[in-house]
Order: C-alpha cells, then sequence, then structure tokens
C-alpha cells in the first residue's frame, strides 16, 4: 500500500501589528505616545499626543496608501524619521501592509548608513526632507528605490507627503496576512565591533519579544514608558503601554540633560524607563546631588553594554523602596535572553565578586530562553554539539537558543557562518561575547571575544580585568586593549580619570597605585602598562561600547615600539586562535 502524507494546515497568521490593534480595542483612549512640541516664555513644556485608537485609524490610513503607491507585502522600505507620531505610524502602517522597515541608527555616520541602506536593497524610502536630499546626493546607493514618500515638507521627486495620505477617508485595513517565520523588519547592528549587518526579523521573533518583555519585566497594560532608545518605543503600543518621548538627542544619552529626562517623568507619571547605563549614569548622579526621588517608577531596564553596581546604587537612590533597576541581556540578534534585578545586583557576595574580577552578572535565561557556554574558538561552527558545552566556571562564548534569536543576517552568509550554529531544535546565536556560568545557572559576562587579550603565556579578559582597576576612587573607568598580533599580544590598562588635570599631575603616584592594585590579583599581573585618556571613544546607540579597537590604534602610537623593540601595532583582526578551548579562572571553580 502506497504511503500517503496527510496535508498539514497552513501555519495561523501573525502580524505584530494585531498587538497594536487588540490594546486599541481595549483600551482606545489611552495615549499610545506622548511627544513633546514646545515650551512656553515660563519654560513649561507643552505635548501632543495620539491615543491607541487614533494610531490605530492613522495607521490602516497609510497601510491603505502605501499599498496603493506599491509598497505592500514584501517591500523592503527605508524609514528615516525621528522619534514621535509619524515614526509610530509609519512603523505600524508599514508591519500592517506586510512591508518591511529597513532600520538603521543615524548616528553611525552619513558613510556607514547610506552603505547599510544600500546593502538592504530597498524598493521604498520614506523619511523626513533632509534623509531624501541625502538619496539624491548619493543616488547610487539608492538605485533600487522605486516609491518615496516624505514626512514634512514636499521635496520635488520625493513622492506624496505623509500629510496628504494621512487626509483619505479611513476604513479598516484588513491586516497582511503574513506569518510567524515572514520577514518583518530589517533591523542594523551599530557595528560597534564589527561591520553593521542588517538583522533579519520575523513577525514571530517581534512576538516573542514582547511576551517574554511582558512576562520577565511584569508590565501591565496602561502604564506609561520613557523609551529614551526611539526603537524601544515601537514595543509599547503592542504592550498596551504609552510611550513619552523624551526631550533629548537620541544619538548622544551620554550628554542628555538630566533636568529634561526627570521632568518627563515627573510630568507624565512615568512607571518604566529604558536607559542606557551612560543615561543612568548622568541622570544618576544628578539626582544624587539633588536629593531627587522618582516615585513614580516602577522599574527602570538598563541594557546596551555592562552596568557597574555603582551605576545601578546611584540611580537606585532616586526609587521608592519598591522599584528596582532591570538589567536584561541580549544583542540586537537575540534579546532578551537574561535579566537580573538590581537587589540581587546590589547584594554584597555579587557586588564583591564583580569587584574581584569575576565579570558582570547578567543573570539566569528567561523561561524558554536556554543560554550556554561553549568552547572558545573564532571559526565557524556548523552544526551543534552537546561536546561544545563547558562546565560551570569555564570562561567561553555565551551562545543562546529560543524563540527571539533571529536565524539569520540580511545577505551575509559568511557571517551567518561565524554566528549561527544549526541545530534540529533550533538555531542557535553566538553573542560573540565571552562568560562563564555559575553553579546556580547565572551567567558571568566577560567581555567580548574580539576584545580577549592573547599573550605568549595566558588569555586575558577585558571586563574581569577592568573591574580591578575601576574599583580606585580617580578612575572613572578603564579599558583593557592588546597591542601586537594575537599570541604575542602585550596588554596595556588605558585609564579614563575622573578628573584628567588631576591625574595627569599625578600621574606617577596613580601609576604607582593602580600597578599595586593590578599586583594584587593573579589575572591582572600581566599588565604593566597604564595610558591616561582624556575621554574613550563610545558606541553612536547607548554610548556606552568602549570602542576598543580605536582605543588600541592610540596606545599604539602612544608607546611606539614595544619594550621589545618590534612595531606597537594593534591587532585589527582576529588571528588563527592559538587557545580554542574554555578559559578557567582558578577562583570560579567553588563558584
Amino acid at each position: 500500500m502506497a504511503n500517503t502524507q496527510i496535508p498539514q494546515p497552513p501555519p495561523p497568521p501573525l502580524n505584530i501589528a494585531a498587538l497594536m490593534k487588540q490594546a486599541a480595542a481595549a483600551r482606545p483612549h489611552q495615549r499610545a505616545v506622548v511627544v513633546p512640541t514646545g515650551r512656553d516664555k515660563t519654560g513649561r513644556i507643552a505635548y501632543t499626543h495620539l491615543t491607541l485608537a487614533q494610531l490605530d485609524r492613522d495607521s490602516d490610513r497609510l497601510a491603505a496608501a502605501f499599498d496603493t503607491i506599491g509598497i505592500n507585502r514584501g517591500t523592503r522600505t527605508v524609514v528615516m524619521l525621528r522619534p514621535g507620531l509619524e515614526f509610530m505610524s509609519v512603523s505600524f502602517a508599514l508591519f500592517k501592509c506586510g512591508a518591511v522597515p529597513v532600520m538603521v541608527d543615524p548616528g553611525m555616520g552619513l558613510g556607514r548608513m547610506i552603505r547599510c541602506l544600500e546593502e538592504s536593497r530597498p524598493k521604498a524610502f520614506v523619511g523626513i526632507p533632509i534623509a531624501h536630499l541625502v538619496r539624491m546626493v548619493f543616488p547610487k546607493y539608492f538605485k533600487t528605490v522605486q516609491h518615496c514618500v516624505t514626512v514634512g515638507w514636499r521635496v520635488p521627486g520625493a513622492g506624496p507627503t505623509l500629510a496628504h495620505l494621512l487626509k483619505s477617508a479611513w476604513r479598516p485595513y484588513p491586516l497582511a496576512r503574513t506569518h510567524r517565520d515572514d520577514m518583518a523588519a530589517i533591523l542594523f547592528t551599530t557595528g560597534s565591533t564589527g561591520p553593521a549587518k542588517g538583522v533579519v526579523y520575523t513577525h514571530g521573533t517581534f512576538a516573542a519579544q514582547i511576551q517574554h518583555i511582558r512576562t520577565a519585566f511584569g508590565i501591565q497594560p496602561g502604564e506609561i514608558d520613557l523609551p529614551t532608545f526611539p526603537l524601544f518605543a515601537l514595543f509599547d503600543p503592542a504592550l498596551g503601554m504609552t510611550a513619552v518621548i523624551p526631550d533629548m538627542d537620541p544619538t548622544r544619552p551620554a550628554s542628555v540633560n538630566p533636568q529634561r529626562i526627570i521632568e518627563a517623568v515627573e510630568n507624565q507619571g512615568v512607571t518604566n524607563m529604558f536607559a542606557s547605563p551612560a543615561l543612568l549614569h548622568r541622570v544618576g548622579g544628578y539626582g544624587k546631588r539633588h536629593g531627587i526621588r522618582l516615585p513614580s517608577l516602577k522599574r527602570v531596564v538598563s541594557a546596551g553594554a555592562p552596568v557597574s553596581p555603582a551605576n545601578i546604587s546611584q540611580f537606585s537612590a532616586m526609587l521608592t523602596e519598591g522599584a528596582e533597576i532591570l538589567t536584561p541581556y541580549g544583542a540586537t540578534e537575540c534579546v532578551p535572553i537574561t535579566s537580573i534585578g538590581s537587589r540581587e545586583i546590589l547584594s554584597p557576595a555579587t557586588v564583591q565578586k564583580s569587584e574581584q574580577g569575576f565579570g558582570n552578572c547578567v543573570g539566569r535565561a528567561l523561561d524558554g530562553i536556554r543560554v550556554e557556554i561553549i568552547t572558545l574558538t573564532d571559526a565557524p561552527i556548523a552544526t551543534w554539539d552537546d561536546s561544545l558545552l563547558l562546565p560551570p566556571g569555564d570562561i567561553g562564548e555565551i551562545a543562546a537558543q529560543g524563540d527571539v534569536v533571529t536565524r539569520e543576517y540580511f545577505r551575509r552568509p559568511r557571517h551567518d557562518a561565524l554566528a549561527k550554529i544549526r541545530d534540529p531544535r533550533g538555531i542557535w546565536h553566538r553573542m560573540g561575547d565571552l562568560g562563564w556560568k555559575d553553579k546556580i545557572g547565572r551567567i558571568w559576562f566577560c567581555g567580548r571575544k574580539s576584545h580577549r587579550i592573547v599573550t605568549e603565556t595566558e588569555t586575558l579578559f577585558t571586563i574581569p580585568c577592568e573591574a580591578v582597576f575601576n574599583g580606585h576612587p580617580q578612575v572613572h573607568r578603564s579599558a583593557l586593549v592588546g597591542i601586537g598580533p594575537r599570541g604575542h599580544q602585550l596588554p596595556v590598562i588605558c585609564i579614563e580619570p575622573v578628573n584628567y588635570r588631576e591625574a595627569k599631575r599625578n600621574e606617577g603616584a596613580l601609576r604607582d597605585a593602580l600597578l599595586a592594585l593590578a599586583d594584587a590579583h593573579v589575572h591582572t599581573r600581566p599588565i604593566r602598562i597604564m595610558l591616561l585618556c582624556k575621554t574613550f571613544p563610545v558606541d553612536i546607540r547607548h554610548n556606552a561600547k568602549i570602542f576598543r579597537e580605536k582605543l588600541a590604534v592610540w596606545a599604539a602610537r602612544k608607546l611606539g615600539p614595544d619594550p621589545g623593540g618590534r612595531p606597537a601595532t594593534p591587532v585589527s583582526a582576529p588571528a588563527p586562535d592559538p587557545t580554542a578551548t574554555g578559559q578557567r579562572h582558578a577562583h570560579r571553580n567553588d563558584a
């Protein structure tokens, strides 16, 4: 008898915009997005807003209009808008009609930005007038663009304006019947430790992220969020939260005016806030100096770079006893995968381990996410095997598997091979980060894989080593860099002091004190060279990740030929890894 296969039913449709529509149906008059519009003569700030019902209707109008002009299912569409009402309406309209928003951080610089946009091969372009002018000045990068919409004053040759499209009569727009594995967006990484890459998000990825964020952070409908990173604002309507757009330059969170962040929290009764570590430090320092309290805040979420216990403790002084600072861990390719709260971070045992150089504790894996430590290697790993797993206490690469893990980069098979591991149970993403797992399942972050220093005798990891130097009261932050080829690198500790002029005047005494600190810890004893740096170069997205590659070039220039007479050149690309095994720190064996 011939074998007959029972036909499988098609997968149910899934469109991430449906979550916003559901929120609008349940709470139509709740504000979806609130935007500052200016100040009167007394300095009081004025706001405008869209309710959830208004956002739903505006995005319906735009989805229908986009469909009419050729922006529809599968159309890769560059979105270059400032945070605000239009950004939210356009984004949800694109999701509704099944188009694929392409989003690039404008702070990465014009050259890198337009190269990223060219790489995405967009068919449509929705942007403010200045963005269209850039497109016209560099036409060769946008040869694939066929449809344009301008948000703002009309630009000849840039298609209809958004205001014109919004004048059409409203009628409910039927959501595109996309599915879990259909492409929903392309979000570019900052490229802080390599080339910026387009990460393919599916509707299923977004839905999983929203579910994990809601569950892990205990977010309730009706809450009010202050997303100081613009892309996070998109989650709010789907979570049933109000997004209050802060009065700040989103590309410069480290330079934010603390008064304006505090003003937004107080004016709007903000219950949830996302803050990069740099913004957390700046606002927390201001709050500490002025004795400010923010009783409406239930939680603060800080991510984008390691968050020090001191930074968390400082900001916590502004919060009520029941509020907490949460530090989820992840990357553009998979976020969130772990989380930990400030109460656990600030516990004496955890603080002591961080200060002694165990790394930064980023918590346990979220429910349904698997996070493991695997063999440290720079080579591709084609397929998963449990022999890759390292035991608790061994430092290796952090890898994650779960429904928030993206499957691929957009048209970058070489980077897919380096970052993804195939497994019948689901794709693993190699984080490019190093860490270890303790005996109670917590992950401790030890720095980027590309930043490790490999000398002739040992491997040094940035976060554990830097923690020793960061404990000195005159050190704002430190960065470990390597000079020379991997396997023969010379470790150099760069110091950004609290007061550069004072540190420069007493450089010899500070160097002696820091090297004495290094001598007191086994893992920092090989570090014998210190350089003062006025300000570290940092990433453009969160202003918190240190560009150690640039610091290495600077350090090599400062030092000239090294003590052995070799040219003091920084390592610019990973050499073949002579230590493709887990690295054990003896003091972790009993962790």
